[in-house]
């Protein structure tokens, strides 16, 4: 499966978050390619912090969107999953990335100018399911959740009801809140279900997003 993790604003976590999707499913058995889409390459840097004895998760720089489609296209038909990290705005490689990912994982932080970007993501992917059908393929299932969340308060609450504003989009009640050990496990180039120490509630919910996104039950 071809999995986007996109946003146009920078800042909600779109890197972390694809670091532990990515390691989740190599952790599962499956054979896992990372494209960093963004110039700064955060991902593949992260990447390769990673010691020899952890789980290989293997890593391209693609920010160009051209060469993004045609390497990912190619490379589908040796990984099982490929998981795509596009930076934080409108470029080419995040345009691509819509185009030939199965799924999109659009996260977003509960704060208004947060909430505001889900009008954007929305109108980009009506843009990349008009090319799409053009070309036979399916719409592309867009998938919104929590990062970065809140522990408590209505404020998550308040902007998952945003979602619904966009039927392009879909929430996603899977929400990651804001943990120490997702970030100190990703900033390692480890995802959390593999960090030590074993924070349970920050791999409980990597596991229930992953495990959504991948229908697994």
């Amino acid at each position: 499966m071809i999995v986007a993790i996109c946003n146009v604003k920078g800042g909600v976590g779109k890197t972390t978050l694809a670091i532990n999707v990515a390691i989740s499913r190599a952790l599962a058995g499956q054979d896992v390619l990372l494209v960093d889409g963004d110039r700064q390459g955060t991902a593949e840097i992260a990447l390769s912090l990673r010691s020899d004895n952890k789980t290989p998760v293997a890593c391209s720089k693609y920010d160009d969107g051209k060469i993004l489609l045609a390497q990912v296209q190619h490379q589908s038909r040796k990984y099982d999953d490929i998981i795509i990290d596009s930076g934080g705005r409108d470029s080419s490689a995040l345009r691509a990335a819509l185009y030939v990912a199965d799924k999109l994982i659009v996260p977003f932080a509960p704060r208004s100018f947060d909430s505001w970007s889900l009008a954007d993501m929305s109108s980009l992917v009506d843009q990349a399911n008009i090319e799409r059908q053009r070309d036979g393929k399916n719409k592309l299932d867009a998938l919104v959740v929590l990062n970065c969340a809140d522990s408590g308060g209505k404020d998550n609450e308040e902007a998952a009801g945003v979602v619904a504003e966009f039927p392009s989009l879909r929430y996603i009640d899977t929400p990651i809140r804001r943990r120490k050990a997702i970030a100190n496990a990703a900033g390692n180039g480890m995802g959390v279900l593999e960090y030590t120490p074993r924070d349970i509630k920050a791999c409980d919910e990597i596991s229930a997003l992953v495990n959504c996104v991948f229908n697994v039950y």
